[in-house]
């Protein structure tokens, strides 16, 4: 009750000086009548006035009050049944046809005799009745204003009883249409569209009707219930609580933004978990309305998930709904979730972000909808997924498997049994408004967007930044680098030891500890092992691991969560191999040919960044030999690193090569092109492994071509560059198979494998 008594308090403060005190008083039935009656009773307040909070009343009895006079409201909040210290509602709930948060008049006599800690009796923060006249605007009923207001009021007073998870918006669609601002957005949108007012209103209406997530408690409680077996039992969960701590601090005053890396479809599912742990409010999940399928999607929508087209080109009254409702949900500090990435990671690193929604949300706060918003980017690495051998097989042409009820059915079946740790991790968040103010013309539109880019660019980085290396990574990096040989339990231990070290020393975050014993290294083994990722041969002096036949893109996309902190290290190593007067030429050349593929951070935090990793690798190393400081190194890691996104690069070089000059690239025959001539490099001992016949690496390698021009139909100056990108990539792909030599000879001389 220690609510209820600041919030009398408060009233008591708004209604000094004599002013009168309206209490509005919701009792939807005669026990609610009692228990608000008693409590009226046994309260220091003392309204000069009860009426019902009913807008159809509320219109002349506010008119007739003074200015200065307090309106509060009250009425009872019926809890669930506490259950291990929560009192979330139960599918159990649902099945007696029973709304813990509402029940039945049959039943709250029952509840209130008997359970009386679930009926508490709740009061709202007061307000004048000029204050409320200022935020109404004029538009509509006043009463069904107060009510409105009354109602949100309440439902805050009701946050610490049901917990923040609980904290819902109310009556959105009629608050957005009602705003001034959005109605002169239509205005003008109709002017421009040359379209009659009315019907942009309309259209508006509508698609804030298909838009607007109607979020119930109830419907938030049940869906955790429903969809936490899909990775309750699969995954143990670790969450970076220091991060939360500082997130929980930051969401008093604004709203967050997640924006989580996506592996998996448990990514959702897990982050919601997490944070209703501690106790913070539900996001909005913004998603695609492919996965709107029934009865997932209709309880969804009513749990705060956001189901938004696929493609809506250039349809600009619904571009208008959709920044129209985030703006409002940011302005009301509802916080928000989605995947910058558009989809699951098919190579196990960052896709490249999509900027559509974060442009929607930087003009809801340009425009003022929202004060601000702070992105939060997240990280979330798991041990092992089920789902990735199904994304393999994608990158070698097979169909995605559309999402439906018996999709989710077998999804469900493969997560029965646990294999391992999920780890959640939060970065520093980025202040939107901060990361968008113009340092040159404000109005300078193209600026606006460069930065844009560079704000989700810094999220990536930012995410990155806090990934860790899992032990399944170092593993399969370890096995990837030496090719199909198979190797002991201690050649594998032999093998990871610098690049644990290389963690350690440069103090990036890992879980490499399990690696420190043979113990710990078997036991990531066995796990590879058990997911048919890794094979074991047992018939001789003692079992040797290798990758198993078939797995290599599924290895890689393990391998591939954590290459991002090795990157400066490769890159630093394919420059030592250039001539010395043009290695920070080479450096730059490097950092565009892997833009596609990788986040680097901006030219001169690139320039420091692998400036510090040459130094650490030799001290003169601006003039020295490159190949000696190499050979002299315990640690190369570019052929590792680097080979799959280089060979595939090269397959596209060279089919472009070949290419007529005037023939059109159409990409998906031209993919095709590259997978089938791709396994015949790869038969022919050109490329390294299997690992680089990815349809997503020739996508990302083309993406590349475009920027320099090289896909368009053109004459012999277009053949001439197609030439030369041609050469460029044998060259790199060269200095990294003679780093993978030296690297093979160094392995040599550590575990007695043969170069």
């Amino acid at each position: 009750m220690n609510g209820q008594r600041a919030a009398q308090g408060a009233v008591g403060e708004g209604s000094s000086g004599g002013a009168p005190l309206i209490l509005l008083a919701e009792m939807a039935s005669p026990v609610e009548r009692a228990l608000l009656t008693r409590w009226l009773r046994d309260s220091d307040l003392r309204p000069s006035t009860v009426l019902p909070l009913d807008g159809r009343v509320l219109d002349q009895p506010l008119s007739e009050m003074p200015p200065d006079t307090v309106v509060t409201a009250a009425r009872v909040a019926w809890l669930p049944r506490e259950r291990g210290g929560e009192r979330p509602v139960r599918w159990s709930d649902v099945l007696l046809l029973v709304n813990p948060l509402r029940p039945p008049p049959s039943r709250q006599a029952r509840i209130a005799r008997r359970e009386p800690d679930r009926a508490r009796v709740v009061l709202a923060e007061p307000a004048t009745i000029a204050a409320l006249r200022e935020r109404w605007g004029g538009t509509g009923s006043f009463g069904h204003f107060v009510t409105r207001q009354a109602r949100l009021a309440l439902a805050r007073a009701e946050r610490p009883l049901l917990g923040y998870r609980h904290k819902v918006p109310r009556h959105v669609v009629e608050a957005i249409k009602d705003s001034p601002e959005f109605r002169q957005e239509v205005t003008t949108l109709a002017a421009r569209l040359q379209v009659p007012q009315p019907e942009v209103m309309e259209h508006a209406s509508t698609d804030l009707d298909g838009l607007v997530a109607s979020m119930s408690p109830i419907a938030v409680d049940l869906l955790s219930g429903a969809l936490r077996p899909l990775h309750a039992r699969a995954w143990e969960v670790k969450a970076d609580a220091a991060g939360l701590e500082r997130l929980r601090v930051l969401n008093r005053r604004h709203a967050l933004v997640f924006l989580p890396s996506h592996r998996s479809y448990a990514d959702s599912l897990l982050l919601a978990d997490v944070l209703a742990a501690h106790d913070f409010p539900r996001n909005h999940v913004l998603g695609g309305d492919n996965l709107c399928f029934w009865p997932i999607g209709p309880l969804a929508k009513r749990a705060g998930i956001v189901f938004i087209r696929r493609r809506f080109g250039d349809d600009e009254i619904y571009k208008l709904a959709l920044r129209e409702y985030l703006g409002y949900l940011l302005a009301k500090r509802f916080n928000l979730e989605w995947y910058m990435e558009g989809g699951r990671s098919r190579t196990g690193k960052l896709r490249p972000p999509r900027y559509g929604l974060l442009t929607y949300l930087a003009e809801a706060v340009e425009r003022g909808r929202a004060q601000d918003a702070y992105l939060v980017p997240v990280s979330i690495t798991y041990d092992q997924l089920r789902e990735v051998s199904a994304m393999a097989a994608e990158q070698g042409g097979a169909a995605k498997k559309a999402e439906g009820l018996s999709w989710l059915a077998s999804y469900a079946r493969g997560q029965m049994f646990r294999i391992g740790t999920v780890q959640v991790g939060f970065a520093e968040p980025l202040a939107l408004r901060d990361a968008l103010a113009p340092d040159g013309d404000p109005g300078d539109r193209d600026a606006w967007r460069l930065r844009l880019q560079k704000v989700a660019f810094e999220v990536a980085v930012r995410i990155n930044r806090v990934t860790p290396a899992t032990a399944t990574a170092l593993v399969t990096l370890a096995l990837l680098g030496v090719r199909d040989r198979a190797l002991t339990l201690g050649q594998v231990k032999r093998v990871l030891e610098p690049l644990r070290a290389y963690l350690v020393e440069r103090g990036l975050p890992h879980s490499g500890e399990a690696l420190q014993t043979e113990t710990g290294v078997s036991r990531v083994l066995r796990a590879l092992a058990q997911q048919h990722v890794v094979t074991v041969y047992a018939g001789g002096d003692e079992p040797v691991y290798a990758i198993e036949r078939g797995q290599h893109l599924v290895a890689a996309f393990y391998r591939n969560s954590a290459i991002h902190h090795f990157l400066d290290r490769a890159v630093a190593e394919l420059v030592l191999l250039s001539e010395p007067a043009d290695r920070w030429d080479e450096a730059m050349r490097l950092r565009d040919q892997l833009k596609f593929e990788f986040f680097f951070p901006d030219k001169l935090s690139y320039r420091a960044q692998l400036s510090a990793e040459l130094e650490r690798l030799d001290p003169s190393w601006e003039t020295g030999d490159g190949r000696r400081v190499l050979e002299r190194s315990q640690l190369l890691v570019a052929s590792r690193v680097l080979r799959s996104f280089v060979d595939a690069q090269l397959v596209v070089a060279e089919r472009l090569a070949a290419r007529a000059a005037d023939h059109a690239v159409v990409e998906k025959e031209f993919l095709d092109e590259c997978s089938g001539v791709g396994q015949q490099m790869l038969l022919q001992g050109v490329l390294h492994g299997p690992e680089s016949l990815s349809r997503e690496l020739f996508s990302g390698a083309l993406k590349l071509a475009a920027n320099l021009d090289l896909i368009d139909p053109g004459g012999e100056a277009l053949a001439q560059r197609r030439r030369a990108f041609a050469g460029r990539l044998r060259d790199v792909v060269a200095r990294v198979m003679t780093i993978d030599e030296i690297d093979a000879a160094s392995r040599q001389e550590m575990v007695g494998v043969q170069p």
